[in-house]
């Protein structure tokens, strides 16, 4: 016998039916023959019961046919019976599988709603596109700015969190002289962590909407630039502190203060992950390079860690790395992090990687960490 293709709506007792009339069977004599009651052969047949695998088993042993052909038949038919998802179920699973739709209520990004059709229209508000057929992108009134195709759900939803702030975000014209002012001025405040609430201050003064916006789990987003072009271009500065350490800080800023010294983020938002990260066997763009370089510079001086190095290695003593990070005017933990990251010891001396978060977040545009920012800007 050959195993045939279930038809649709069809309950897998009309094939049975249609084997036991072949051979000449009745209903009583094939139920005696695979040790079932009679009364079982006869709903399955009249299409009132599905089939167990135990009875698949027999009907396939007495016909000749596997048990999963008779397993499958039955299935095939409660599918059908069932009928397609619901559409409420498909809408759902679409956008959560897009966006990180739970975080971003718990946040307060979007409201909630039991609705598919609502939730989905505030997701689409969130992030200014029409459809979830469409891919969000930077939009301004200007003119239109995309990022890399490889930034997933997560890591959107927080991007567009940061632009929906700083789109609200009332600063200064952005002006470059001021800007490198402000940022000699950051140099001063690397020795004492106090300073650090003084950076959101400075960079408003030249210009730049600095935002903070707590990561979301698993997007390992440490920061972002980009520029809005409204009457001129002003450049928007976001942090996440996923990594709440002051040399991590440090870092990050600076990266990102050189990506708006050397306008990069214009033709497409730069979103960096895991900045500090290294190892890859890939090489880095031409942008990463010069923002890395720029950022180390910024928090040890390369000649002044090389030189520290060269006198120390291989025992670097706790007093000596204080020493020389007093005689260098910055705060231990930034000598402490060029040392991990080079040693590739990210244990060594990490009572100085003072956490920042309480720093600076009460004293910028931040959303998370304690701090909340109305969603309606």
């Amino acid at each position: 016998m050959s195993e045939r293709v279930s038809a649709e709506g069809f309950p897998p007792g009309e094939f049975l039916k249609d084997e036991l009339e072949e051979r000449g069977w009745t209903q009583e004599e094939f139920a005696a023959i695979i040790g079932r009651p009679a009364a079982v052969v006869n709903q399955i047949i009249s299409g009132k019961r599905g089939i167990s695998p135990e009875t698949a088993a027999g009907i396939g042993a007495a016909l000749g046919t596997s048990a999963m052909y008779w397993l499958n038949l039955d299935s095939a038919y409660r599918l059908w019976r069932a009928g397609p998802a619901p559409t409420r179920i498909v809408k759902e699973a679409k956008i959560r599988s897009l966006f990180p739709v739970r975080e971003m209520i718990k946040r307060g990004w979007v409201q909630a709603s039991e609705s598919p059709e609502v939730l989905e229209q505030n997701v689409l508000q969130f992030f200014g596109i029409d459809s979830l057929d469409e891919t969000p992108t930077l939009a301004h009134a200007a003119r239109k700015t995309g990022y890399p195709d490889d930034i997933n759900g997560t890591q959107r939803a927080w991007l567009f969190r940061v632009k929906q702030i700083a789109n609200a975000m009332v600063v200064p014209e952005y002006s470059e002289r001021k800007f490198r002012e402000a940022i000699t001025q950051l140099k001063d405040l690397r020795g004492d962590p106090e300073g650090i609430r003084q950076v959101p201050h400075l960079l408003a003064q030249a210009g730049v909407r600095f935002v903070i916006v707590e990561h979301v789990p698993s997007s390992k987003i440490d920061g972002v630039c980009f520029w809005i072009k409204n009457t001129d271009w002003s450049p928007v500065l976001g942090l996440s502190l996923r990594l709440d350490r002051i040399d991590n800080f440090w870092f990050v800023l600076r990266h990102e203060c050189e990506h708006i010294l050397q306008k990069h983020g214009r033709e497409e938002a730069i979103v960096d992950r895991d900045v500090a990260a290294s190892g890859s066997p890939d090489p880095l763009p031409d942008e990463e390079v010069i923002a890395n370089t720029a950022a180390a510079e910024f928090c040890v001086p390369k000649a002044e860690m090389e030189d520290f190095i060269i006198r120390h290695r291989p025992l670097y003593s706790e007093d000596k790395v204080v020493k020389f990070a007093r005689r260098i005017q910055v705060h231990p933990g930034l000598v402490v992090g060029q040392l991990q990251h080079r040693l590739r010891d990210f244990r060594l001396f990490k009572k100085y990687q003072i956490s920042v978060r309480p720093l600076i977040a009460p004293y910028s545009m931040t959303d998370g960490y304690g701090q909340v920012v109305p969603h309606s800007l």
